[in-house]
This record gives structure tokens, C-alpha cells and sequence, in this order.
């Protein structure tokens, strides 16, 4: 999804293969979500990064867009109240560095970041308590 938007938009980048610099951008961004801290989750956004959240009913669409490392550091509050209430772990959510975030063991959310240039491109939340029933996480680590 997030490569057929930025071509849409006409933006040439090529998401980062190094697992490694995926995963050390998602921990930044999870240690200054837990922080509230605005300037951490900047220094990890790039400037013109995009989130979508699908909650499902939630919002018109289901799906809520946000553009721009200002308008998604602002969800810096939304952010800390879901890392500090919920065990997160990491996974590979569809090729790319994910979260995946329980709370007492119940699926709320998979988070999955694509990463380009040292910095985090795009954010796809996925918190539809429809589509996360249909999913299967056994082979998920403890």
C-alpha cells in the first residue's frame, strides 16, 4: 500500500531492505512514543511521512490519514497511551519492520513502518477488531 501511494504522489524512494536499520528506527520511534517525547518522534519521521489507521467503523472509510511528521508526532499522547498500556512486540508485518500490541493477551493493533533514507516513510496501523479477529498470530514469540 504504502509503495502505490508514493507513486501516486510521484516521490522516488526505495524502502530501505536492511532489517536491522528498519528495526533500530522502530525502537527509536517506541522509546519516544513510551517518552511522550515530540522531538524524539520528529528526529525519527521524515518530513513528509504518512500514517493510515484503519479502525474500522471508526472513521469515515475506516481508514484515517494523517501527512506530514507534524500532524503524526502530534499523536505523540495517543502514542504513550498505547505503548505504556500494551505489551508490544516486534514482527515482520508484510516484508517490513511491525509491531504487534496486546493488551491481556487480546489483539488491539499491528503496526507495520517503512523506512527509507534513516527515516520512517510511512505508518500502517491496523486496530479493525474485525480484520484482527481473522488473523492468525500463533507463531508469534511470547
Amino acid at each position: 500500500m504504502a509503495r502505490a501511494f508514493w507513486r501516486v504522489q510521484g516521490t522516488a524512494w526505495e524502502p530501505d531492505p536492511d532489517p536491522v536499520a528498519q528495526r533500530r528506527l522502530v525502537e527509536a520511534f517506541l522509546a519516544a512514543a513510551r517518552g511522550g517525547d515530540l522531538d524524539g518522534l520528529l528526529a525519527v519521521l521524515d518530513p513528509d511521512v504518512v500514517l493510515r489507521a484503519d479502525s474500522g467503523g471508526t472513521f469515515p472509510g475506516g481508514v484515517r490519514t494523517l501527512r506530514g511528521a507534524r500532524a503524526v508526532a502530534g499523536q505523540a499522547a495517543t502514542f504513550r497511551r498505547m505503548a505504556t498500556a500494551s505489551v508490544t512486540r516486534h514482527a515482520l508485518v508484510n516484508g517490513t519492520a511491525g509491531l504487534v500490541n496486546t493488551i491481556d493477551g487480546r489483539l488491539i493493533s499491528i503496526m507495520s513502518f517503512t523506512v527509507a533514507g534513516d527515516r520512517i516513510v510511512a505508518i500502517d496501523i491496523l486496530s479493525d477488531p474485525d480484520r484482527l479477529a481473522r488473523l492468525d498470530l500463533a507463531g508469534l514469540e511470547p
